[in-house]
């Protein structure tokens, strides 16, 4: 048995759980509503506040859907109760970002600066201009915005430099050493 799968998910005050037709699932809580399709395979039930998913076999397919089906639903529950967010860091000399509006303009070295433009249900917030924090409902597209930012830079072993996630451990390397 799947430990994460066995496990029910509670359905806090304010948050209202629908299951449709072919597991068609949708989540409405104080933060917005989650629509999300799941494998048609899995049981879900919602009883006495609670939900918990069932598999209908040992299959190897099922077995592995298991988990994973309770876990999207309870990242979809935390997403509209809490939300998800995820901190950046932009270290380096001349690196910065400022934001205007939904456009994030972000200078990274370049011969121009890079223009991105926040997607739809997620909110980049700066602190400073060397931190961004992007924040949204939905874990996946929070977890996506945030490593498409650091594409654009991804931190270098050597001085550090570039954009990292606040809770990263750059591995640092020595230079060259000179001859004598």
């Amino acid at each position: 048995m799947s430990r994460i799968g066995k496990l029910p998910i509670n359905i806090p005050a304010g948050v209202e759980v629908k299951i449709g037709e072919g597991n068609h699932i949708t989540v409405k809580g104080p933060k917005g509503t989650l629509e999300r399709k799941l494998a048609d395979d899995m049981n879900i039930a919602v009883e006495n506040g609670q939900i918990t998913v069932t598999r209908p076999s040992d299959l190897k397919r099922h077995r592995a859907l298991h988990g994973l089906t309770r876990t999207l639903i309870f990242n979809m529950v935390v997403g509209v109760t809490q939300g998800y967010e995820k901190v950046l860091e932009i270290n380096g000399v001349g690196y910065r970002a400022a934001k205007s509006g939904k456009k994030l303009t972000l200078t990274l070295g370049y011969s121009h600066p890079v223009e991105m433009m926040d997607p739809e249900g997620i909110e980049t917030v700066l602190e400073g201009q060397n931190k961004i924090t992007v924040k949204g409902i939905d874990k996946e597209k929070v977890g996506q915005f945030a490593a498409e930012i650091r594409t654009k830079r991804p931190p270098e072993p050597y001085k550090g430099k570039g954009i990292k996630y606040a809770d990263e451990h750059i591995r640092r390397k020595v230079g060259k050493t000179g001859k004598k």
